[in-house]
């Protein structure tokens, strides 16, 4: 069975570029919009990584990982962040919240699998 990514982004051609990368690399993927996006769509389901943006509407990235790691069936769940962000400030606070990587958008395409196939459990 294909290992479950989460792609949470509020731009839709970001989403959809990061997702044909993981689906040609053989992992499935589910799309979220935002923070409060994501958090409705895990319902339970085995996710072996996040992928997160930090600037979004509604929920960003640093809230988002803190309630996700709230949940006790997420509280594992590796996390890259996936932003244009690159002050140190913003880094430590990803990592306050429990990311994992940190990677700067634009991205390149086997950058992000080969810290996908590290992070992924």
């Amino acid at each position: 069975m294909a290992k479950l990514i989460l792609v949470v982004d509020d731009s839709a051609s970001l989403r959809q570029v990061v997702a044909l990368t993981l689906k040609g690399a053989g992992y499935d993927v589910i799309e979220a919009s935002d923070g409060a996006d994501a958090l409705a769509k895990l319902t339970g389901q085995r996710v072996s990584l996040v992928i997160s943006d930090v600037n979004m509407p509604n929920m960003d990235g640093f809230t988002f990982v803190n309630e996700l790691k709230k949940n006790p069936t997420y509280k594992n769940a590796p996390v890259i962040m996936l932003t244009t962000e690159v002050a140190d400030d913003k880094k430590k606070a990803g990592q306050a919240a429990g990311a994992k990587a940190w990677m700067v958008k634009p991205f390149q395409p086997k950058q992000m699998l080969a810290a996908v196939e590290k992070l992924a459990m």
